[in-house]
C-alpha cells in the first residue's frame, strides 16, 4: 500500500478497545456512503471515479495538455476552491513548490480568479506579456464571481493577442457538460471544453478534468495517478479490520469526543503545502456544519516548529497532530565535512540530509507526545503520482465516512453562500436592494 496507518503513538490517548468500540459507527457510516442511503448522495461520483471515468476525455486531456505545452509558456488556470486548488497541490508536491522558477520543457502555470484582489491580478497580467500563453477557465456555472471577472480579463487578453479564431487554440474551459454561461459562450466561440461532473463536488474533483488539465501540462503522468487511486479505491473497500482509511476516520471521531477541537496536518516537506491547504478545504467545507467538525490547520516542519513548535509543545491541549511521514524524497543530498567546523554540524556529515530530516521528526513525535499531542502518522512510500493519487482517494473516503459518523453531510457547504450573498447586495446586484440597506445601516455606511 502507498499509504499507511501507524497508531504506534496513541497508546496513551486512545485505548486498546476504543478504536474497535467505533467499528460499528464506521462501517455503519460506510455502507450509508455505498448505498447512497445519506445527505448528499448525489455527489458521491468521486467515490468509483478512479475506475469508473470517461476514458475518451482522458484521452482529450492528455493532446490538450500536449497542445498547450506546444504552443504556450504560460498557463493561466482560472478558478477559485476545489476548482484550482488540488490542481496546484498536485503539482507543486509533485514537481516543486519552485515549478516556475526550474529549468523545464512546460509551460510556467499561473493561478487567478481564486481571489479578488487587484494587485495580484495586475502582477500575473505583467508575467504573460511578451509571452504565448494559454488559459484554463473552470467554473460549473461561468458565473462565480472570482473566476469570472478574471477570466472577462485574460479572454479580452488573449483575444487581443490571438485574435477570436486564434483564441480558440489558446482558451479551454471546464464546465458544465450541458448547461451555464461558460457552456454556452464555449460552444459559441469554439472553446474545448472538458466536464466538471455533475455528481462530483469541487473539493472532490482534483481526479477530473478539473485537476487532470494542469496537472498533464506540467509534465506529470495522470495515468499513474489514476492509478494510485484505484489502487485506492479497491484497497479501502475492506473491512473495517483491514481498513486504514475506516481507522483514521475512527479515530478522529475518538480524540474530538475527548474533547482535541483541532487537526494540524503536518509533513516535513515544503512541496506540501499546497496539499496542506486542499485538505483544509476537503475537510473544513465537509464536516464544519451544525456547530461540529474538527478544525483543520496545518504546518510544515521543521520550518514551523520555530514559530508554532512552542504553542505545539505547551500551549492548550487542543489539538492532535497527523503526521505525512513520507518515506522517500524525490532527491536528497549528502552532507560533506567542512574542515573549519565553525558551525559545529560536522557531527551531522557524512549522510544524506534525509537523515537529518528524519531524526527531526522522530525526535518531534516523541516530544509532542510527551506534551500531551497525540500523534497519528500516515506513513506514505515516496512523492510518485501513484502515491499521491493513493493519497488523495484515502482523504477523500476517509472525510466521507468521518462526515457521516459526525452526523453531518460532507458533499454541501450552505454556509459558503453567506458571503456572497452580502457581497452581492453590498455591490448593488439587481435584485438585492433590501438587503443593501441593511448591510449598510449595520456597517454604518
Amino acid at each position: 500500500m502507498a499509504v499507511t496507518l501507524n497508531t504506534k503513538y496513541l497508546g496513551s490517548f486512545i485505548g486498546k478497545d476504543e478504536l474497535g468500540a467505533m467499528e460499528p459507527a464506521v462501517t455503519a457510516a460506510a455502507k450509508t456512503l455505498h448505498d447512497g442511503t445519506g445527505l448528499g448522495a448525489d455527489f458521491r461520483g468521486w467515490l468509483t471515479l478512479p475506475t469508473d471515468y470517461d476514458k475518451d476525455e482522458f484521452a482529450r486531456i492528455k493532446a490538450a495538455a500536449k497542445k498547450i505545452q506546444s504552443n504556450s509558456e504560460v498557463l493561466i488556470v482560472i478558478g477559485i476552491g476545489g476548482s484550482y486548488l488540488g490542481a496546484r497541490a498536485a503539482i507543486e508536491f509533485l514537481k516543486s513548490p519552485l515549478y516556475n522558477s526550474l529549468k523545464k520543457d512546460t509551460p510556467d502555470i499561473y493561478y487567478v480568479g481564486n481571489c479578488i484582489e487587484p494587485t495580484y491580478l495586475n502582477e500575473v497580467i505583467s508575467l504573460v506579456e511578451g509571452r504565448d500563453f494559454s488559459v484554463n477557465v473552470i467554473s460549473k456555472s461561468g458565473t462565480t464571481t472570482e473566476p469570472a471577472l478574471a477570466f472577462r480579463v485574460f479572454k479580452r487578453l488573449v483575444e487581443e493577442r490571438y485574435g477570436k479564431d486564434g483564441a480558440k487554440d489558446h482558451i479551454f474551459a471546464t464546465t458544465d457538460k450541458a448547461r451555464g454561461t461558460l457552456k454556452e459562450l464555449s460552444d459559441t466561440e469554439g472553446y474545448e471544453t472538458f466536464v466538471v461532473p455533475d455528481d462530483v463536488g469541487g473539493r472532490f474533483s482534483v481526479l477530473t478534468a478539473v485537476g487532470l488539465l494542469p496537472i498533464a501540462v506540467a509534465g506529470c503522468d495522470i495515468d499513474a495517478l489514476m492509478q494510485g487511486a484505484a489502487d485506492a479505491q479497491r484497497d479501502f473497500a475492506a473491512p473495517f479490520a483491514e481498513n486504514d482509511c475506516y481507522k483514521y476516520a475512527a479515530i478522529r471521531n475518538i480524540l474530538n469526543r475527548k474533547g482535541k477541537q483541532v487537526e494540524m496536518l503536518v509533513a516535513y516537506d515544503p512541496a506540501f503545502a499546497l496539499m496542506n491547504e486542499w485538505y483544509k478545504q476537503l475537510f473544513g467545507e465537509s464536516e464544519g456544519k451544525d456547530n461540529k467538525g474538527l478544525l483543520p490547520t496545518s504546518c510544515i516542519f521543521s520550518t514551523d516548529l520555530h514559530s508554532m513548535g512552542q504553542f505545539i509543545q505547551q500551549g492548550s491541549r487542543l489539538m492532535f497532530e497527523t503526521i505525512v511521514d513520507i518515506k522517500k524524497p524525490k532527491k536528497d543530498f549528502f552532507l560533506e565535512k567542512d574542515e573549519a567546523n565553525l558551525d559545529g554540524l560536522n557531527f551531522l556529515c557524512g549522510q544524506n540530509m534525509s537523515v537529518v530530516n528524519r531524526k527531526a521528526q522522530e525526535g518531534t513525535i516523541l516530544a509532542h507526545t510527551e506534551g500531551g499531542v497525540p500523534q497519528v502518522i500516515l506513513e506514505m512510500a515516496d512523492c510518485t503520482e501513484h502515491s499521491l493519487g493513493y493519497l488523495i482517494y484515502f482523504f477523500e473516503k476517509a472525510c466521507a465516512v468521518s462526515g457521516y459518523v459526525l452526523g453531518v453531510c460532507p458533499f454541501d457547504q450552505p454556509g459558503v453562500e453567506s458571503y456572497k450573498r452580502n457581497m452581492f447586495a453590498l455591490l448593488g446586484k439587481p435584485g438585492y436592494e433590501e438587503a443593501k440597506a441593511g448591510l449598510e445601516a449595520k456597517l454604518g455606511i
